[in-house]
């Protein structure tokens, strides 16, 4: 059973950085593809960041240049979101999300919408103050 933790949320100042956890479970490693995702009350789920099996990495326009998404290769099932140079907006709830990709043919698998991903974590909150 695959299982997504996240930590690291929290309440800081604009301009303030914070470091998000995801912590997975019950998955292989090697085929596993990763994103951020965040809610922020009446809006709908945005794509933060996405890391790939390949370890590419692609970011929201938002948050490029602030946001790095990571993996922990020392832990290899703890993937990290980097954020620096916090904003107001961005307040929200942070979820990870993992499913199994892999490369073909020189090819690879991109998730990048929610709907492309099986596995969710229950979220951390983040809020940033102005």
């Amino acid at each position: 059973q695959v299982q997504l933790v996240e930590s690291g949320g929290g309440s800081v100042q604009a301009g303030g950085y914070l470091r998000l956890s995801c912590a997975a479970s019950g998955y292989n490693y090697s085929t596993r593809c990763v994103g951020w995702f965040r809610q922020a009350p009446g809006k709908e789920r945005e794509g933060v960041a996405h890391i790939d099996s390949d370890g590419s990495t692609s970011y929201a326009d938002s948050v490029k240049g602030r946001f790095t998404i990571s993996r922990d290769n020392a832990k290899n099932t703890l993937y990290l979101l980097q954020m620096n140079s916090l904003k107001p907006e961005d307040t929200a709830m942070y979820y990870c999300a993992a499913r199994g990709c892999y490369c073909s043919g020189g090819s690879c698998y991109r998730p990048r919408h929610s709907d492309d991903y099986y596995y969710w974590g229950q979220g951390t909150q983040v809020t940033v103050s102005s």
